[in-house]
């Protein structure tokens, strides 16, 4: 039995646990990721990498690699309701395909189609494989025990049958809704609403798109007496994936009835995999176990109707990632690994209610078998649903930058002013209220406000000077990484909105204000968690 040391050990190879990795890399954290698995995925769950998602992998160096993935820029991503694929289509709303998207006045990296099977080699390459790199394959947690000082882990390699100890300042859980570490933990995780039973049926489908043409989607909602579940094109290629609800009786429905049920023209196809699956509306009570950290599935579960499952673990990994690496350098204060949980806990609520939103939307209702029909009646049906769909803005679920990054963390390193945005995803736009996600700008050609943030904390000048040096100053006599910008640019400052503005190295802010308060030891105190300050307390002045 040997004896392993880093600095952070990271449980599961999922979607999440690769950002976890991608992140304290990027931080210069040591760190070890241990995956069960071979690493291949066979069975590709996760299909769009959200904006907010993409700034990070911006920031990691790797957004290209996933937008190079394997996805046609001139696949459509539209999405229809329909009675059945070739059969009558109810609604549609359009998306322009990427080769045509214009890019959005908010970010520099637009949401992107990567299925897990693209997405997960983009990340292996970029961490590598043990000895080189930080992944560990084919390795079994068996056991932990954490004491105040660190986490030891018995570990197994599948391959040698070699049993190690990896001893390791903090451990994160990265594995998945059924974590076997939370669950040691002994941390629940109460279901917010009731568990639903799928299917997920994945086919190969290789004349489909060309047989539909220019009524191809992306994402097709079937509307008939049998079948009310998404059916998607999963690589825009040949691969696509049924979701399905069991039969009354609680059986599995047999897969090629329901693919026949599902796509109403003859194309031919073949059945990859038919599995069920439990959709539960999770979130746990703590995200944190002393030096041991939930992240992604394993602190919180959520529909996957609009795609935040995924893109909110790894908003997690980003907020954990540079809180552990703070405090691993040294200029971390005491508290600020306790905001964590604070300010990523209710984001997962928030994004777990929205998700059930879309879901709802979708449900299970009765459907007359005459909407199958060409007759009047029909036709009728369809346009009132038509309606309907328009009225109760069905393409949020799939527009929905509000989402991704109209949500503002509310802390006790964050020092709010004034009265806060409005949380409404139709209503969102850039603010640099405290807590939000600084504002995107171009700087110059491929240079965004966004790409200045992430190592340490930056301070964003607009035309003010006065105290800066001491502001400097105060950050070095604490060891507080910081980096001054100076913008001189008009439409930036009224985008900013103040003369100064703090951002953290997650890329949001932590103060602003017209001049630089007189507490500045206060200030940067509070934004390193180094006081044990609550919400509510007296502004720094």
């Amino acid at each position: 039995m040997n004896d392993i040391k880093t600095d952070v050990l990271i449980i599961g190879g999922g979607p999440v646990g690769l950002a976890m990795a991608a992140e304290l890399r990027y931080q210069g954290i040591d760190c070890i990721l241990i995956e069960q698995t071979d690493g291949e995925v066979t069975d590709p769950k996760v299909s769009t990498v959200g904006p907010r998602s993409m700034e990070f992998c911006r920031r990691w160096g790797i957004a290209q690699q996933i937008r190079d993935a394997g996805w046609d820029v001139n696949h459509t991503l539209d999405v229809a309701w329909v009675t059945s694929v070739g059969g009558h289509e109810i609604y549609r709303a359009h998306f322009p395909s990427y080769a045509k998207r214009v890019l959005p006045e908010y970010t520099p990296e637009p949401e992107q189609v990567c299925p897990q099977n693209w997405f997960a080699p983009v990340f292996q390459n970029f961490l590598g494989e043990y000895p080189n790199g930080q992944i560990r394959f084919l390795c079994q947690l068996d056991d932990f025990e954490q004491t105040d000082k660190g986490v030891a882990a018995t570990v197994t390699c599948l391959k040698t049958l070699t049993v190690n100890v990896i001893h390791a300042q903090y451990m994160v859980a990265c594995d998945g809704a059924r974590s076997m570490v939370r669950k040691k933990c002994g941390v629940d995780a109460p279901k917010l609403h009731d568990t639903q039973v799928f299917q997920s049926v994945v086919f190969k489908a290789p004349e489909l798109a060309t047989q539909m043409g220019e009524h191809h989607a992306m994402v097709y909602f079937l509307v008939n007496p049998i079948i009310q579940e998404p059916l998607r094109a999963v690589d825009g290629k040949s691969l696509y994936r049924l979701i399905l609800k069991p039969k009354e009786n609680g059986e599995v429905r047999d897969a090629t009835e329901a693919i026949r049920a599902a796509i109403s023209i003859d194309t031919p196809f073949e059945i990859v995999s038919n599995q069920p699956w439990r959709l539960s509306h999770r979130v746990a009570e703590r995200f944190r176990d002393g030096r041991i950290f939930f992240v992604g599935d394993s602190a919180h579960t959520l529909s996957p109707s609009g795609g935040f499952g995924m893109n909110t673990g790894i908003g997690d990994a980003v907020d954990l990632g540079w809180k552990l690496a703070a405090t691993l350098k040294g200029w971390g204060g005491a508290n600020l690994l306790d905001s964590y949980e604070i300010e990523r806990r209710a984001i997962a609520v928030r994004n777990l209610e929205e998700a059930n939103k879309n879901l709802q939307r979708t449900q299970k209702r009765a459907i007359p078998p005459v909407i199958m029909t060409d007759s009047h009646e029909g036709a009728q049906i369809r346009a009132e649903m038509a309606q309907g769909m328009e009225r109760s803005g069905v393409k949020r679920e799939f527009e929905a930058p509000g989402v991704h990054f109209g949500f503002r963390y509310e802390s006790p390193i964050i020092q709010s002013d004034g009265t806060p945005p409005s949380d409404n995803p139709f209503e969102w736009q850039q603010t640099s209220y405290p807590g939000c996600r600084a504002p995107h700008a171009w700087l110059e050609a491929r240079k965004s406000t966004l790409d200045l943030f992430g190592h340490g904390f930056v301070l964003m000048c607009f035309g003010a000077m006065q105290g800066v040096e001491t502001f400097a100053q105060v950050c070095q006599d604490k060891n507080v990484p910081l980096n001054i910008h100076y913008i001189n640019d008009a439409k930036i400052a009224q985008l900013y909105e103040r003369n100064f503005v703090l951002v953290r190295p997650d890329g949001h802010v932590a103060w602003r204000g017209d001049a630089l308060p007189n507490e500045i030891n206060a200030l940067i105190d509070r934004s390193i968690g180094a006081i044990n300050c609550s919400i509510g307390v007296s502004p720094v002045q």
